[in-house]
């Protein structure tokens, strides 16, 4: 599946949720990533993100697609970690 992740968390934990992200998707722009993961590897990451949010002020937001086709995306401005296909 295709999926967006956008993090709100708080200062002292956004580092590790960085890093978290970073291990199953792309960045994208501050907070939030995009691409392509198995539901197994989703599961993985909600499990670790879990630790280390504080869910009475953090939160994360997942839009879920079953293919990057369905999406478009139109960046007005600099991309900011513009993703790059070549091997």
């Amino acid at each position: 599946m295709y999926l967006i992740l956008v993090y709100d968390i708080g200062q002292k934990r956004v580092g590790k949720m960085l890093k978290l992200c970073r291990k199953y998707l792309h960045w994208i722009q501050n907070s939030v990533f995009e691409g392509e993961i198995t539901p197994v590897k989703l599961k993985e990451l909600l499990a670790e993100a879990g630790k280390i949010m504080d869910e009475e002020q953090d939160s994360l937001i997942i839009f879920k697609s079953r293919n990057e086709k369905w999406l478009e995306k139109e960046v007005v401005g600099k991309e900011k970690n513009e993703i790059d296909t070549f091997l």
